[in-house]
C-alpha cells in the first residue's frame, strides 16, 4: 500500500509526466502591437485572492500592457504542471509546489516571483451548531472534507490538530481524496461533520443555513507564506519585462484592496463571482482583510519560507536533506522594483 506520506511528490510527479507529454504544444506569451498576452492560472476561484480580481477589474493589467487569460487549475500541482508543460505562462499556486519541482528531476525549475496571501485562507464549517465554544478536540472521532495530502490546507489543518493532542489519522477522519469543486456538494449532500472551505463558500453556507463557521484556520496557526505567484526559471529568464509589468500591477491591487472600502472592492470584482451577493463578497473581503489574509506588499521574507519547510519537514513530505535554498526557489527583484516604482 502506498503511504500517505508519500502521496504529494506521487502525485507531483504524475502531474509533471503529463506536463512533459504536452510541452511540445506550449507557446511563450503572445505579442501583439499593443499588448502581451498572458496566460494565467489560478489555484482555485475564491474571494481570498481579490487582489489578482482587482488587477484585473481596474485595468492594473492593462495599463502595463498585459493582456491576461485567466483560467482555474483546481490545485496547485496542476498549475505547476501548466507551467512546465507550457500551456500557462504565470500560476498562482501554493509555495510548497516550488520546493517540490526543486527536489523533482525536471530541468526546468519554477520560481515564485511575488507573494500574495498571508495566512491560510481556510475556515472550518461545522454541520450542526455548536452548542458552546468550539475546541477543536470536539472534531475527535469526527469526519472533515479537507483537502489533498501536501497541500497548504492540509499541511495546516494536520499542524492544527496536532497542536491540540489529536493524530489527524487515528483520532478523526480527514478526506482528502476529494476534487476541490465537488467538496461543497458533498458536503450539502451529506457527507463529512465539517468542512475545509474557503470564501466565499464560507459566507454561502452560513447565509443558506447548511453550515456554521467555527475556526479560521489562518488565525490558528499563525502567518505563513500561504499563496504567491510563480513561473518556470526559463519564462522568467526570457521574459524579465512580462513578470515585472504583472508584479507592478498585483503591487496597485494589495494597495487598492486595503486602502479601498471593501463594498467598493466587492463592486469591482463581483464580475468574477456571478450569482454571488455582492454584500456576501464584502463580507469576505472584510473578514479576510481584517483576518490579516494578505501580504501588504508582493516582497517575500526568506524566513517565512525556511518556517514553510520546517512545516513540511515535520509533518513528512519533505525530508530534511530536500530542503531548497530561497534562492533557488524564489527571487524578489521584481517585487522590490514594484514597489520602488509604485507609490
Amino acid at each position: 500500500m502506498t503511504s500517505r506520506r508519500s502521496r504529494p511528490a506521487m502525485l507531483l510527479t504524475a502531474a509533471l509526466m503529463s506536463a512533459v507529454l504536452l510541452a511540445a504544444c506550449g507557446r511563450g506569451p503572445a505579442r501583439t502591437s499593443e499588448k502581451v498576452t498572458v496566460r494565467f492560472t489560478e489555484v482555485i476561484h475564491s474571494i481570498f485572492y481579490a487582489p489578482q480580481y482587482v488587477a484585473q477589474a481596474k485595468g492594473f493589467f492593462e495599463d502595463e500592457g498585459l493582456e491576461v487569460i485567466a483560467s482555474t487549475a483546481q490545485g496547485s500541482d496542476r498549475g505547476v504542471a501548466a507551467l512546465l508543460a507550457g500551456t500557462a505562462d504565470i500560476a498562482m499556486v501554493g509555495p510548497e509546489t516550488t520546493v517540490f519541482v526543486y527536489n523533482q528531476d525536471s530541468p526546468v525549475k519554477v520560481k515564485l516571483f511575488a507573494q500574495l496571501t498571508a495566512r491560510d485562507g481556510s475556515f472550518l464549517v461545522a454541520r450542526e451548531k455548536p452548542e458552546g465554544e468550539f475546541s477543536w478536540t470536539d472534531v475527535r472521532g469526527k469526519s472533515i472534507i479537507g483537502w489533498r495530502p501536501g497541500s497548504m490546507p492540509q499541511l495546516v489543518a494536520e499542524a492544527i490538530l496536532r497542536r491540540h493532542g489529536l493524530d489527524p489519522e487515528t483520532d478523526l477522519e480527514y478526506i482528502d481524496n476529494l476534487a476541490a469543486p465537488a467538496m461543497v456538494g458533498a458536503f450539502l449532500s451529506g457527507q463529512g461533520d465539517y468542512i475545509q472551505v474557503f470564501e466565499p463558500s464560507v459566507s454561502q453556507l452560513e447565509q443558506e443555513g447548511h453550515g456554521y463557521v467555527v475556526s479560521y484556520l489562518g488565525a490558528d496557526y499563525g502567518g505563513m507564506p500561504y499563496t504567491g505567484f510563480v513561473a518556470t526559471d526559463k519564462f522568467i529568464a526570457e521574459h524579465p519585462d512580462v513578470i515585472q509589468r504583472y508584479t507592478n500591477a498585483i503591487y496597485r491591487a494589495q494597495k487598492y484592496v486595503f486602502e479601498t472600502d471593501p463594498k467598493v472592492v466587492a463592486r469591482e470584482v463581483a464580475q468574477f463571482f456571478e450569482g454571488t451577493d455582492v454584500d456576501l463578497l464584502a463580507a469576505s473581503i472584510q473578514r479576510y482583510r481584517d483576518e490579516g489574509g494578505w501580504v501588504r506588499t508582493p516582497v517575500m521574507n526568506p524566513a517565512d519560507y525556511d518556517a514553510l519547510q520546517d512545516l513540511m519537514i515535520a509533518r513528512g513530505v519533505l525530508q530534511p536533506d530536500q530542503r531548497a535554498p530561497f534562492d533557488a526557489i524564489a527571487t524578489n527583484q521584481f517585487a522590490e522594483e514594484a514597489v520602488n516604482r509604485i507609490k
